[in-house]
């Protein structure tokens, strides 16, 4: 099977490094060439555009930043919806707007491909290994045919619905761990007023049953950074964590509901990375309102 890569960003240079592993013959694109600069020298081969890519490609696998990167990638001038799609799968991994999901999956199935949205949970390290959590929306048997591929890179893999349902579910997976640094942050300052150690409060905090468990693993960078040594390790940012908070917020107004947790944890998403901590790996949006909590209260005082 040879297999197309759109997305040349952290998570999707990581599944392509795992597919090389596997095997599989790939060709990427990504807009900014020196961003497949590492796959490339592995031998990989570059694709001038999306639509390039569709001719030597069985399956193509996109994994982009957020939906203005999708409407360039399908209806670009040489995006891949002015390419010939009969025979053709795309499998859509971007988390994105459910709508913008529907919307894509139908101009696809339109021109004769097949359409699968299966957006993923996980950083770079499973998806290097493909340890990734899938969520996947479409027809159950598109899905099926999907599924050999999506085991190669999953763990897990679930059909939970409809197009858009996958983009409902990765959102529902990404909230509560996403407001839990912001609820880290503000646990950390409560105990940091008091004058408490901040590793001996992190080592507490790691050890109670609402921390997730990824809270005893990252805590230390968190710790770390609010004593200036700032991690540089970046699984997913803190731009994008507000990014998709902001999905969370849309989508339910969408559905005519609303999210107050997301929707109050996103303005300090927003807030850090106005303040330049928005490449900052997302983990590290606790340690900013740690110090941000830290420079108030020396303010106060």
């Amino acid at each position: 099977m040879n297999i197309g890569i759109c997305g040349t960003g952290r998570m999707g240079s990581a599944i392509a490094e795992h597919l090389i592993d596997q095997g599989f013959s790939l060709h990427v694109w990504n807009r900014t060439r020196k961003n497949a600069q590492s796959l490339i020298e592995l031998g990989v081969q570059f694709g001038d555009s999306p639509r390039s890519l569709v001719s030597s490609s069985d399956t193509i696998i996109s994994i982009l930043l957020n939906d203005d990167a999708l409407e360039g990638l399908y209806n670009g001038a040489d995006g891949l919806l002015n390419a010939d799609l009969k025979g053709k799968t795309i499998i859509e991994m971007s988390t994105v707007k459910p709508d913008t999901i529907r919307r894509h999956g139908s101009a696809v199935a339109n021109k004769g491909g097949i359409f699968v949205e299966c957006p993923v949970g996980g950083t770079t390290v499973p998806a290097r290994s493909g340890q990734l959590l899938g969520l996947a929306g479409g027809s159950r048997e598109h899905f099926e045919q999907t599924l050999p591929l999506l085991n190669v890179l999953c763990r897990r893999v679930e059909h939970v619905g409809p197009l858009g349902a996958g983009s409902h579910m990765k959102l529902a997976v990404n909230l509560p761990l996403i407001v839990y640094w912001e609820a880290l942050g503000e646990a950390m300052s409560l105990a940091r007023s008091a004058g408490i150690d901040a590793e001996l409060a992190g080592s507490i905090l790691a050890d109670t049953s609402g921390t997730p468990k990824v809270g005893p693993v990252r805590i230390p960078s968190v710790v770390e950074t609010i004593n200036g040594n700032i991690s540089s390790d970046v699984m997913f940012t803190i731009a994008g964590m507000g990014k998709d908070l902001g999905l969370m917020v849309e989508t339910a107004a969408d559905m005519g509901y609303k999210v107050p947790a997301a929707e109050a944890t996103k303005a300090t998403y927003d807030a850090a990375t106005a303040d330049g901590w928005g490449q900052r790996d997302g983990t590290l949006a606790a340690a900013w309102r740690i110090l941000a909590n830290m420079k108030q209260q020396i303010s106060k005082n």
